[in-house]
């Protein structure tokens, strides 16, 4: 009888806790295993804002990588960033599967010789970024846009994927977000009322991005 090996993955966290989700959660870190892990994998937490990488000797005993948002600068020159851009170079090399939300997905970007800036267009909660993409990496497809941001998910091989948007967030985590910028003085009250006013509503279909992801990372 074939015993099949343990799938292992691992989440490269670029911000730290919010004190909601860690009181809530436990840690973003449990946010992104409910969203895209499954049972019967091991899933490593690094927090590479802190400067906490893998061993690159490990790296090939991984299946697939997660790289978080963040509320620093993807074409910032911070130490970690350097490192974690060297990191994720070192990784497509392996043609392992790498997946980058937001900041994720920026400083993927630009870690594979693409471009990446201030956005154009106001701050938005659901996306929460102030960067975005302005040039993907030779050889990268871009496969969804909008009218505010032209690179929402792009594409390069079937190894790595980067989204813009949030697909771990769940609706409290939404709002509680919303709060802090507002307390931070980081937007409008008008425009986190309408915000938030829009989130009851209707909020991003969650399930229909967490399969989307999970079905990349498991290679279906």
């Amino acid at each position: 009888m074939k015993v099949e090996r343990e799938k292992r993955y691992a989440l490269l966290l670029a911000a730290k806790d919010s004190e909601y989700v860690k009181k809530v959660y436990g840690g973003y870190f449990n946010v992104f295993v409910a969203a895209f892990g499954e049972e019967g994998e091991r899933w490593d937490l690094f927090r590479v804002v802190e400067g906490e990488f893998p061993d690159m000797n490990e790296l090939q005993n991984y299946d697939g990588f997660v790289v978080s948002g963040s509320p620093y600068d993807a074409y910032g020159n911070d130490y970690w960033i350097l490192n974690l851009c060297f990191l994720l170079q070192t990784i497509d090399n392996l043609q392992k599967k790498v997946l980058g939300i937001c900041f994720g997905h920026q400083v993927l970007c630009r870690a594979l010789g693409g471009k990446v800036g201030k956005a154009q267009t106001a701050l938005s909660i659901i996306e929460c970024h102030q960067d975005e993409v302005w040039e993907v990496p030779m050889g990268a497809e871009v496969i969804a846009f909008s009218d505010k941001t032209g690179v929402e998910m792009f594409t390069i091989g079937d190894h790595i994927l980067g989204i813009q948007g949030h697909p771990e967030y769940t609706k409290d985590i939404l709002n509680s977000l919303i709060d802090r910028l507002l307390n931070n003085d980081s937007i409008e009250r008008g425009f986190a009322e309408d915000v938030k006013s829009k989130l009851q509503i209707a909020e991003p279909d969650r399930k229909c991005w967490e399969k989307i992801c999970r079905n990349f990372l498991k290679g279906r």
